[in-house]
């Protein structure tokens, strides 16, 4: 069985259901675990995010999507010599991946014609369902029904914790402009014992107004730009601190302002989600979860 992984969080489930040798083709953006580097790459951005601001990163990705012109692209020649019999693709979200309908338009002109899976979830919930459905196209069920189990667990842990007090958590997936993360972001700010009334559980991140944040006064704050690591986050930071009423935020006063990995544990729907959870518990409920992040990970700014 031959495997096309297009999203970061699909090639990742592959290897941790033992499938990491049976993967023909990834995306650019696949780097784990490293051995998913080493993989033929059928799908590239046509944006660099290393030469760009985070401003200059949202306009171009805005304007490409007005223009109806695609920001991944599939090397078609690629994807023809790895015959794949299975595809993973998503059709969640057209900043995240190649678009659904071209990937279903590609596939036709391969032959035999594989089986394209497509990965949409929302939720915590919907990702472990993608665990299986993955699973069971490519007959890895056993595998599957243990890491999920291991992961249920691992989750019903956080979310088992008993506290009176929820912290007002703010979780932003970009910087400039300032988006608020949706989709399982609030869903786990609730497991872990916040109050995210920012965000909306199970829908997209949205642009958010500097005055609504003021007002909402959070007292954890977490900086997650998508697709981001630590240092990039960090080197972004100032664009928050320059706002006015930054300073007098319950979160920078106290010092539970944080920048995490971002790309690898909340921004791709795969088993590290699960690792983010881990870490938002840490963060919101350091008397009950103590910290144990390497600066890889996360690091407390304030």
């Amino acid at each position: 069985m031959r495997i096309c992984s297009l999203l970061p969080g699909a090639t990742e489930i592959l290897f941790a259901l033992g499938l990491g040798d049976r993967i023909v083709g990834v995306t650019h953006e696949c780097d784990y675990p490293p051995e998913a580097k080493q993989k033929p790459i059928v799908v590239r951005s046509g944006i660099d995010p290393d030469r760009m601001t985070s401003a200059e990163i949202d306009r171009k990705v805005g304007a490409l999507l007005q223009a109806g012109k695609a920001l991944y692209t599939i090397d078609e020649k690629a994807l023809i010599g790895a015959a794949p019999d299975i595809i993973l693709t998503q059709g969640l979200c057209d900043v995240c991946a190649i678009d659904y309908n071209h990937v279903v338009q590609l596939s036709q002109s391969l032959s035999p014609k594989p089986t394209i899976v497509s990965l949409n979830p929302n939720s915590l919930g919907d990702v472990l369902d993608d665990i299986l459905r993955v699973a069971e196209a490519a007959q890895r069920r056993n595998e599957a029904q243990a890491l999920v189990m291991e992961l249920r667990g691992r989750i019903d842990h956080v979310g088992a914790m008993e506290s009176d007090l929820r912290p007002r958590v703010a979780c932003f997936e970009w910087l400039d402009p300032l988006f608020i993360g949706g989709h399982w972001i609030p869903e786990m700010v609730e497991l872990a014992g916040g109050n995210d009334g920012l965000g909306r559980k199970g829908e997209p991140s949205v642009i958010v107004e500097w005055q609504r944040v003021l007002e909402f006064a959070p007292e954890v704050i977490v900086l997650m730009p998508c697709g981001f690591d630590v240092r990039r986050t960090i080197d972004d930071s100032p664009l928050l601190q320059t706002l006015e009423g930054w300073r007098d935020l319950p979160a920078v006063k106290t010092g539970n302002v944080f920048a995490v990995n971002g790309g690898a544990y909340f921004s791709r729907p795969g088993p590290r989600l699960v690792v983010g959870l881990e870490m938002l518990a840490q963060m919101i409920h350091p008397e009950a979860f103590p910290w144990s992040l390497s600066s890889e990970v996360a690091v407390k700014l304030s």
